[in-house]
């Protein structure tokens, strides 16, 4: 992983700067090296320089659970162990929920569409909704919020496929969509400027061991590991990696022993060698860390990176609206906050069938996006500082991070009056201090170990403001 690299603070600043060490150091070169199905050789391949840099992808997750697009928000604080599977609060795993007697979602699926609905005649509807699809405007949409790369659920649990894939499924045929949508929004995606990655779900297809999965050991009982599932896995993720390229493979719940990983993570990178691959294989090898709806309190030695919902849910879930949704600042906080802890933010939309990204998501897109046009430079390329964390006298978390002898302080929130206060920083004399989205430089005094500085009248943007400070050119 990446091992972030000692920065010289002398020229700028009195606090030292730590090197984060314990991992691989990220590298912008294609690599010559051959791997070999063995953690020995998997382990050997280096974090690309892109990924590090990225901070911000897109997730999407976009299938048969997009049509009824359904999952309960009012949930009971506190549910029995036993009954988490019953009031599961992701819309992509409908399918399983629905299947569970008393559920909310088998409740709402009869109302809607009856008890003989089978959960996969919403095919029809979907490719007859997705025909409205505009990849451009997707993957526009991404670019503006700031992404620099996307990741797309090719397969979820269900086993509906958005591409035309030629391997055969021996239990349920004709299960993908008509367009090939990973090959559209691939074709959008890079054409765009940004990375294109693929989810598949290794670890759990119903259309193998249906389940459903209600409590207890299910949760492991319902991964298939037939040789059967295990070959049509490894054929049909060798396709993906041959036909689309993706810089991201991201698989997920683990994959089926009888399905040869490290082959599969082999064949990946001699075929990119610059692309990544996530921790859910159930291997001793990955090139970054997943947690979900986790914080971390501090920088981590090992790249990472967070996922989650701008709501609750992945899958698009109609019930959500301004309750459920993540708020712009705590937003745009949470992608601060990661950053200077050495991750990346994977931030997932839930689109209609259509693929229409839903209006309060939209709402939140464009709100990054637009903070990050005036603060991106605090947030891409950068590398933790020796503390993730800090404050102000006003009680302000404060977030840090550096690149090529700048160091970035991030205030989460907004400050009163025309002076802020930073509580342990000290600049070398004659550094320049700005901030950014203002011109012109600010001036700053020395309180014994604390930085005060002059704000302007009006502060650029809103959320959350960033300190920059440099020796002076």
């Amino acid at each position: 992983m990446n091992a972030i690299r000692k920065r010289q603070a002398t020229s700028m600043l009195a606090v030292t700067m730590v090197a984060i060490t314990g991992a691989i150091a990220p590298t912008s070169a294609a690599q010559t090296t051959h791997y070999e199905p063995t953690l020995e050789s998997l382990n050997q391949h280096p974090l690309p320089q892109w990924y590090a840099d990225a901070k911000l992808g897109i997730f999407i997750h976009w299938g048969l659970y997009s049509v009824p697009g359904w999952a309960e928000v009012n949930r009971p604080k506190n549910i029995p162990r036993e009954d988490e599977a019953k009031w599961n609060a992701y819309a992509e795993w409908y399918y399983n929920t629905m299947r569970i007697p008393g559920s909310p979602t088998q409740a709402y699926h009869r109302e809607h569409y009856g008890a003989d609905f089978n959960y996969y005649q919403f095919g029809p509807i979907f490719d007859r909704e997705a025909k409205k699809w505009n990849p451009a405007m997707m993957a526009q949409a991404f670019k503006d919020a700031g992404a620099r790369y996307v990741v797309l659920t090719s397969k979820h649990h269900e086993g509906f496929t958005l591409w035309p894939s030629k391997v055969v499924n021996p239990n349920q045929q004709h299960l993908q969509a008509q367009r090939d949508i990973v090959g559209e929004l691939t074709e959008a995606v890079e054409r765009d400027g940004m990375k294109m990655g693929l989810y598949y779900s290794g670890g759990y297809d119903w259309t193998f061991n249906r389940g459903p999965i209600i409590a207890g050991n299910d949760w492991e009982t319902v991964k298939p590991e037939s040789i059967a599932y295990g070959q049509y896995a490894f054929d049909q993720i060798e396709e993906l990696i041959a036909k689309y390229h993706p810089a991201v493979l991201w698989d997920d719940i683990d994959w089926p022993k009888t399905g040869k990983p490290l082959r599969v993570m082999a064949d990946y990178y001699n075929a990119i060698p610059d692309g990544v691959i996530d921790d859910r294989f159930g291997v001793k090898h990955s090139d970054f860390q997943s947690p979900e709806y986790e914080k971390r309190s501090q920088i981590s030695k090992v790249k990472w990176e967070e996922c989650r919902g701008l709501g609750r849910s992945f899958g698009y879930n109609r019930a959500e609206g301004e309750k459920e949704t993540i708020a712009p600042d705590e937003l745009i906080y949470l992608l601060v906050d990661i950053v200077s802890k050495n991750g990346n933010l994977l931030l997932d939309v839930g689109p209609e069938a259509d693929g229409t990204i839903p209006p309060i998501q939209m709402d939140r897109l464009k709100a990054l996006g637009t903070w990050l046009h005036q603060n991106g430079e605090a947030i891409y390329g950068t590398q933790p500082w020796s503390r993730a964390e800090g404050e102000t006298d006003q009680n302000i978390p404060v977030r840090f991070t550096q690149k090529t002898g700048k160091l970035y302080a991030t205030l989460m929130g907004s400050p009163n009056g025309r002076t802020i206060l930073l509580r342990a920083i000290q600049p070398a004399s004659g550094s320049e201090v700005h901030l950014l989205g203002d011109a012109k430089p600010l001036t700053w005094t020395q309180k014994g170990t604390d930085l005060e500085v002059q704000l302007p009248p009006t502060l650029p943007g809103k959320y959350a403001y960033v300190l920059r400070m440099e020796p002076a050119s």
